[in-house]
């Protein structure tokens, strides 16, 4: 989290961005990202030339040639406005006709993951002046930071949603955070969210690896594991890609694995691969079936992209791979042949273990849908036996479209780290410790026991139940309600106030008109 003088530092950069006519939000993240990348290139340039200075030479292959020096930010961060933006927008001769930016397109993997999805980008700042107040003040942030850097892209990330109508790229953080800590990713975890989007679930599964086993990270052959193959992601939105790798190397995972592409498409073969899949997929989707991958028809056969996402999970998950999936809730009670037959391959042929219902404002202010994650693990050969539903009915912040937070930052940490200390304070406004907690107490008993009554936000319901319902996974068809008697007065006794009433107001008249005599 960032606050105070940073956090003005961004929403200044911010606001240049739109008093300089780039509107966008996803647009200023883009140019935002570029300007980034373009101060670490030349950071990671000054270390090589540290290093080369000191030892007589560097394992590294330097970015910049010595001719290419005007290309550099601490060259052109000091030159005037205008001939900065000669730098970004004219070709120079002398430099093979590149400019600050070509250069930047040209690396290839040389660059990093980042410079790898760069091909399609495009330069949108349009004034000199723009162009020297946001590299000036991006020249102040504290880059060198790993904690600091991720927050104040995430705070940037957090503007997509502010801005309402591409807000649908971003699911709220602490959801994100609340399903990888219910997964709770292992060392040798392969992990994968196949609608990446910003890559909000891969960084929320970093950060609990940092956060919670930092011995891992003095292992070598953790450590490589981490930057190398633990994170995958796929996504169709070149855009989104280019931001989802910015801000996977900003929260320190170099290398992580990112396909570009739809992930439903018949070209998508990925099998068997992954130990852990978290993801939020696009909903209310249609793909014609010619354009759908052929082994996801077989599992239900549907145009409905959520539908399909569930089906390609599966299909992407090893034997033992576990999964938690936002759904709408339509999935959990359509009564299409598709969506029953989703349904019936999680409790039948998988393991299906828990049904989160979430409330409806969790995705405002850019959609009322309401929806609910769904835990399971891939098994192929059945093994669900009670299946744990939650009725969520708060969340920390208001279910409005402000969205404003209902309890502390610090206690909404707390519902995190310390869930069992904080549940007096947020009772009524945050549910996610309780969440936290039951999970961990039916996890640890086996089988599990208790959350047998119905009349709680919490219970279990056993597979029978669930297949005697036609596969209905709808916690309002399993949760009881406890309705309060209301006794009313028989009407005679009604009748016998009213008339002692209407006769208390003409004693009032009578007295009051021997008054006026």
């Amino acid at each position: 989290m960032i606050t105070g003088e940073l956090k003005s530092q961004i929403d200044k950069i911010w606001n240049d961005f739109w008093t300089g006519g780039i509107s966008n939000p996803l647009t200023v993240i883009e140019q935002f990202t570029y300007l980034i990348f373009l101060k670490q290139l030349d950071d990671k340039q000054i270390l090589i030339e540290k290093e080369i200075a000191m030892l007589g030479g560097s394992n590294k292959k330097p970015i910049y040639a010595e001719s290419q020096k005007e290309l550099r930010w601490s060259y052109f961060k000091d030159k005037d406005p205008e001939t900065m933006f000669d730098l970004f927008r004219r070709p120079q001769r002398h430099l093979n006709d590149l400019t600050v930016f070509d250069f930047m397109k040209t690396l290839g993997t040389d660059g990093g993951k980042f410079s790898e999805y760069i091909k399609g980008a495009t330069f949108m700042i349009e004034t000199p002046k723009l162009l020297d107040r946001v590299v000036q003040q991006i020249d102040k942030l504290p880059l060198d930071n790993r904690d600091t850097k991720g927050d104040l892209y995430e705070y940037m990330l957090g503007k997509i949603a502010e801005a309402g109508t591409n807000g649908q790229f971003r699911t709220p953080r602490h959801i994100i955070r609340m399903m990888v800590e219910l997964t709770q990713p292992k060392k040798d975890d392969t992990i994968c969210d196949p609608s990446l989007g910003t890559a909000g679930f891969l960084v929320a599964a970093g950060q609990y690896l940092q956060d919670t086993q930092p011995d891992w990270f003095l292992e070598k052959e953790f450590r490589d594991h981490f930057n190398s193959s633990m994170f995958n992601g796929l996504e169709i939105d070149p855009s989104m890609m280019r931001i989802a790798s910015m801000n996977l190397q900003l929260h320190g995972m170099e290398n992580p694995i990112l396909i570009g592409g739809s992930a439903l498409a018949e070209n998508n073969g990925i099998s068997g691969q992954f130990s852990l899949v978290l993801a939020n997929p696009p909903f209310k989707g249609a793909l014609d079936y010619d354009e759908v991958e052929s082994s996801l028809l077989q599992v239900t056969k549907t145009k409905k992209t959520e539908l399909l996402f569930l089906a390609l999970i599966l299909r992407m998950l090893k034997l033992g791979g576990r999964a938690a999936v936002i759904v709408p809730d339509g999935v959990l009670f359509g009564s299409s042949g598709a969506h029953k037959n989703i349904r019936k391959e999680l409790v039948e042929n998988q393991q299906l273990q828990a049904v989160i219902s979430m409330p409806s404002g969790v995705f405002k202010p850019y959609a009322g849908v309401s929806t609910a994650i769904l835990l399971f693990t891939k098994t192929n050969s059945g093994g669900t036996d009670n299946v744990w539903f939650y009725d969520m009915q708060a969340d920390g912040y208001s279910l409005d479209d402000k969205r404003n937070l209902l309890v502390t930052e610090a206690a909404l940490e707390q519902c995190f780290t310390e869930p069992e200390s904080i549940l007096d304070e947020v009772k009524g406004k945050c549910d996610i410790p309780n969440i936290l907690m039951d999970w961990h107490t039916i996890n640890q008993k086996q089988p599990a026991e208790g959350f047998t009554d119905r009349t709680q936000k919490s219970f279990l319901i056993p597979k029978s139940d669930i297949v005697a319902n036609d596969y209905d996974l709808s916690i309002n068809r399993y949760k009881e309600i406890v309705y309060d008697e209301v006794v009313y007065e028989k009407p005679q006794v009604l009748l016998a106030e009213i008339k002692a009433l209407d006769q208390k107001r003409r004693e009032a008249m009578e007295a009051l008109e021997k008054m006026l005599e």
